[in-house]
């Protein structure tokens, strides 16, 4: 059997070459031999047999050949994809139909232009000279052609060589204080092992107070959140602002670790933190209840619109628990049979814990300024701080130290930096009192929603439905009295805006008595009408 065959899967004798591709390669041999005079059937023979021609064909080759020089076939003219081609494609929607349509609908308009290709021939010319990515992002943008791009793998590290953290809005709606409300996830995974670290929730979206909480947690090696943790050698994130603001870098800068920003819209880059983010939502949150991509029937009802609601604890004990059977009974494939924390362990890689001093006031902000207790305690952003360690130190001066968006407790050191201990709110309002003026703020927001929605409609104008290119006309017809009415009511409301004890003249009632003028001729008169009887 000759090299340029192969056994199919019947047992068949398939070339290797075809037409296309084997005149190319034997012509130029064909030639060498010809000019040299070495030239027999013999070749001719094995380069037909091996192509799959007759040997007149390859006769006919040489022919063509010796008279022009050429080695290859006569291009043929073909329909090829323009940049015209791929425009009107994209406006389409990635209709090949619709192209075919203009460019009739241009070739019949225009005797200049060539004549439109078949649909057919459209077809074929778009599945040659276009990619299947291509032809997926003209139809439906850049997400749709990623999904035939081809991306590389890192190789395998060791523990605590690189974490990845992201936020994940969670597609579920959970019960918050009377109200249905989207949670934030938070959290951190070692790319190597496969272990989460640390993470948060929060019932809004995160700010960088939730980075802080969820770092904390995976640096921390001391039960609950251990025994995975320590320092990483970096952080991968992308480009969240609440990643990058001040107070997590130079909390992480403290400690020599880099946070790498990753270009925008590039989930490729950190696949792991990526690939968790898929993982939590299909085996987890899509046996919630309200789980907002949940099956929907005709007209976009679920099944059980009353089903009740996690509530925002319940929703938290349900994640706390699939983290720990994520870490400690989850068995990924690329970790060999092992759990991520068995994983973890067998790596011998060097930690580096973060003493428990350090830890304990990791991420906090300093305003910069300094402060003496007094009787009140520490004063910070107008409130009064108190804490029983400061009794006795009254005119100690002192500096004051916070989470971000936690104003209940604040951490006190000395101008040294001596930690001298938390201290909370004084005056702090009771759970009920916050309750109520929530309600309060949320009253009003309804009642101006309802009244720009109000307003909304009295701005919008409604049009009859039109089956020809012409001006719709108005809905609704207006008399002349409704007209008048409305316009008196606006200008009385207008006069009331600029002076607000204005009274609007009303029409005097049928029993009033009408006052007399006096006779200016009689004697006495002093031009002052009298009242009639």
């Amino acid at each position: 059997m000759s090299d340029a065959t192969t056994d199919g899967a019947d047992g068949a004798v398939t070339p290797l070459f075809t037409a296309s591709t084997g005149r190319p390669a034997a012509m130029p041999r064909l030639r060498h031999l010809d000019q040299h005079g070495l030239l027999t059937s013999a070749h001719v023979r094995l380069v037909a047999a091996t192509v799959g021609r007759s040997e007149r064909t390859v006769w006919n080759w040489l022919a063509d050949m010796r008279a022009t020089g050429r080695m290859g076939a006569v291009a043929r003219p073909r329909f090829t994809v323009t940049a015209e081609t791929r425009h009107l494609l994209a406006l389409s929607g990635g209709n090949a139909s619709a192209v075919h349509r203009e460019l009739e609908k241009r070739a019949q308009a225009d005797p200049d232009l060539p004549k439109a290709p078949s649909l057919t021939t459209l077809h074929r010319a778009l599945r040659r000279d276009l990619t299947p990515g291509e032809r997926a992002g003209l139809a439906r943008g850049e997400a749709a052609r990623r999904a035939f791009d081809v991306f590389g793998k890192r190789p395998p590290g060791n523990r605590n060589e690189a974490w990845e953290g992201d936020h994940k809005c969670v597609p579920v709606k959970v019960g918050l204080e009377d109200e249905l409300v989207q949670p934030w996830l938070t959290w951190f995974i070692d790319c190597a092992k496969n272990v989460i670290t640390g993470w948060a929730v929060t019932p809004h979206a995160p700010s960088r107070d939730a980075v802080l909480a969820a770092l904390r947690a995976a640096l921390n090696r001391s039960d609950p959140f251990g025994p995975a943790g320590g320092l990483p050698g970096l952080i991968r994130v992308d480009r969240g602002k609440e990643f990058l603001c001040a107070t997590v870098t130079s909390a992480l800068g403290a400690f020599a670790v880099p946070v790498i920003d990753l270009p925008a819209y590039t989930p490729h880059l950190k696949g792991t933190i990526e690939a968790l983010n898929d993982s939590v939502e299909r085996m987890l949150f899509v046996s919630m209840p309200h789980y907002t991509g949940q099956q929907k029937l005709t007209g976009g009802r679920t099944v059980d619109p009353d089903e009740p609601a996690l509530t925002f604890e319940a929703f938290v004990e349900l994640l706390q628990e699939w983290v720990r059977w994520w870490n400690h009974e989850h068995k990924p494939k690329k970790l060999g049979g092992l759990t991520p924390i068995e994983a973890w362990r067998a790596d011998p890689t060097p930690l580096y814990n973060v003493p428990a001093q350090q830890l304990a006031h990791f991420g906090l902000e300093d305003d910069g300024k300094t402060r003496v207790i007094t009787t009140r305690g520490v004063q910070w952003r107008n409130h009064a701080y108190i804490g029983p360690w400061m009794v006795g130190m009254g005119g100690t001066r002192v500096v004051v130290r916070y989470l971000p968006h936690h104003d209940a407790t604040i951490e006190v050191f000395g101008l040294d930096g001596t930690y001298l201990g938390s201290a909370v709110l004084a005056e702090q309002a009771s759970r009920e009192q916050v309750r109520a003026v929530r309600n309060a703020r949320k009253a009003k927001e309804r009642r101006l929603r309802a009244d720009l929605k109000a307003a909304a409609r009295l701005r919008r104008g409604k049009f009859e439905a039109v089956t020809s290119a012409t001006p719709p006309q108005r809905l609704g017809s207006l008399t002349e009295a409704e007209a008048e009415s409305e316009l008196s009511e606006a200008a009385s409301t207008d006069l009331r805006n600029v002076n607000p004890g204005y009274i609007p003249h009303l029409p005097v009632p049928d029993g009033w008595a009408r006052p007399v003028p006096a006779d200016p001729d009689q004697p006495g008169s002093d031009n002052t009408p009298e009242e009639s009887e």
